[in-house]
């Protein structure tokens, strides 16, 4: 009988273990590459890591620019075309990835402080809620065009950015 008294306290503690806290939704790696042309916008990237529950991305702001919208790259007939979408779906235990040649935020008229701190809050407007504000790592102008090889693997969409030409952007 007394065998049991110890089992039945660990069985106890194992069941108490497995009534954690839910996992939380997490934003990490944000980065952004600060256009060189002051009149063209800037893009951000970022990687949101869903929690227990599917949640939907709002929305991403910052007081250190003038304007943030979310946007994404799609092929429209064999032409690569930026968008601006007002949500982004995350699902369970699942990751979004904001990267170079796909979904990114566009910021527009960046702080200078910002960009010579290195560093630019971000909030993340999530549709349970959830505000998540992530320090997100600026890249200067120069830091972006220095490495040859980051320039080589740019998307049609930075290319675009770097040089200027932000026709899919226009009407935003």
């Amino acid at each position: 009988m007394r065998a049991i008294f110890p089992a039945l306290a660990l069985f106890s503690l194992a069941s108490l273990a497995a009534c954690g806290d839910p996992a939380p939704t997490y934003v990490d790696q944000a980065w952004i590459r600060v256009s060189p042309n002051a009149d063209s916008p800037s893009a951000g990237y970022f990687t949101v890591h869903g929690g227990d529950a599917p949640v939907t991305l709002r929305g991403v702001l910052t007081d250190r620019a003038q304007r943030v919208e979310m946007h994404e790259t799609i092929n429209d007939g064999g032409m690569m075309k930026m968008q601006a979408v007002d949500s982004v779906d995350v699902p369970a235990k699942g990751t979004v990835t904001f990267a170079p040649g796909g979904k990114h935020i566009m910021l527009w008229g960046i702080n200078p402080a910002a960009v010579e701190q290195g560093k630019m809050p971000l909030t993340f407007l999530f549709s349970n809620g959830d505000r998540i504000i992530v320090d997100a790592v600026v890249q200067k102008p120069k830091d972006a065009i220095a490495d040859e090889g980051a320039a080589k693997a740019m998307s049609g969409h930075e290319a675009m950015n770097m040089s200027g030409n932000m026709a899919g952007h226009r009407g935003h």
